[in-house]
Formats: C-alpha cells, structure tokens, sequence
C-alpha cells in the first residue's frame, strides 16, 4: 500500500477472491471519509466483488478500468 497524492494505493495483484474486497475495505476502514482508495486486482471476480462491496456498504466506485491485466478501481470512502 503507498498514499500518493491524495489517493491511497492498495496492490492486491496476484491475490484470489475474496482477499483483494478484504484489502479494500480494511484500507477504508482506517481512512477518513471523502478519502480515495485505488485498488488494483488481477483476479477477474474482482470486477463483480469489487462493485458489489461498493454497493452495499455505501462507498462511491468512482470508476472502474483494465489497463494491461490488471483491473483499476477508484473508490470513495463514504
């Protein structure tokens, strides 16, 4: 995890379902709210897990992108 800017950084490449949504949810448990997260995952149920997590606990997914292999997500702590 490296904080840049104003966005926190999360590595979860290589992790399986459902380590890369535990990252993320621990990493915005300890930040404030409006703070952003981005996670980046190359497990692919982390495109459904990822929206699905935001979507129940009330967190913003900001967006949502692949870049090479790897699944981009930028999401606002509620």
């Amino acid at each position: 995890m490296n904080d840049t800017d104003d966005t926190t950084w999360i590595d979860a490449k290589g992790l399986l379902c459902p380590l890369p949504v535990l990252r993320l949810r621990k990493v915005l448990e300890g930040l404030p709210q409006g703070a952003v997260a981005q996670l980046e995952a190359t497990d692919k149920a982390s495109w459904v897990d990822v929206a699905h997590f935001c979507e129940h606990s009330g967190h913003e997914l900001i967006s949502a992108h692949v870049r090479d292999t790897v699944l981009v997500y930028l999401v606002r702590r509620k």
